[in-house]
């Protein structure tokens, strides 16, 4: 290693959370089972935002990918942004659960935006992101407000093409290869043993403001899907976006800086 990049890392903290850095801007995060998680910050715009908002991106996301960065970059115009890449994507160690231990994987990134000086954290989460802002803000907490973006109400949905082309991923020796290969995701090839709460029931529990969000041109989930969030949850704010698609991938430009606005006017 050249001095250059020493000078980059510090010394791991052996507290549970604390990350050590890989960059100014980068930090290797640990799950509370141990699992090694790449994360990014990106300061506010404003000198005195007082929130830190963590993204979840979608399955086969990452820290890398433009989508994830573009959001990112509006996030940080009224707030502190924190990515990730869930177990199993990008730089992060482990295989991913597809929604399920990726609760941890969320925990670590809400208790580091704590370190930088964050009182106030929301969480945004996209797609299979989205399923798990829900589960954890449900099962653990600590955030002020949720925004659920192109969210699955329920699990094994396989109602659309791209939905059955997923599970075939998910759930097949060859699927996995694929997704290994193309699209750069190591996934666990053990099936459930105890069936994760789903995200309608999840969003049932949420005591935080909660904003769903979803396009009426979403092709994995139709519209049931976040009508039956919103159902789950009768506090919660429902937003159904003409032509929007899915996911980051597919969000515009204002539609991401109302949600910003939504969780820092609701934090």
């Amino acid at each position: 290693m050249d001095a250059a990049a020493k000078s980059a890392v510090r010394i791991p903290d052996t507290s549970r959370h604390r990350p050590y850095w890989l960059s100014p801007a980068e930090a290797r995060l640990v799950a509370a089972d141990g699992v090694g998680i790449h994360a990014a910050y990106l300061p506010p715009q404003q000198a005195d935002a007082k929130v830190a908002v963590v993204v979840a991106h979608g399955f086969s996301g990452a820290v890398e990918r433009p989508a994830l960065q573009r959001a990112a970059r509006v996030f940080a115009r009224r707030a502190g942004v924190i990515t990730f890449s869930f177990r199993g994507h990008g730089r992060s160690d482990g295989l991913s659960t597809v929604g399920d231990r990726e609760v941890l994987d969320l925990d670590a990134a809400v208790a580091w935006a704590r370190t930088l000086g964050f009182e106030t954290v929301v969480t945004v989460g996209f797609s299979m992101g989205g399923a798990v802002v829900l589960r954890q803000a449900a099962l653990h907490g600590g955030v002020a407000a949720v925004a659920a973006v192109s969210a699955p109400a329920r699990w094994y949905y396989q109602g659309t093409v791209p939905m059955r082309r997923l599970h075939w991923v998910v759930m097949k020796p060859l699927g996995r290869v694929v997704g290994r290969i193309g699209l750069k995701t190591r996934i666990d090839p053990n099936e459930w043993v105890d069936v994760p709460i789903p995200p309608v029931d999840a969003a049932a529990r949420v005591n935080v403001p909660l904003l769903v969000v979803h396009g009426d041109a979403d092709p994995y989930f139709p519209l049931d899907h976040p009508r039956s969030l919103r159902e789950a949850a009768p506090d919660s704010e429902l937003w159904i976006e003409p032509g929007f698609g899915h996911a980051e991938n597919a969000a515009p430009e204002d539609l991401l800086e109302r949600v910003s606005a939504w969780l820092t006017s609701h934090a």
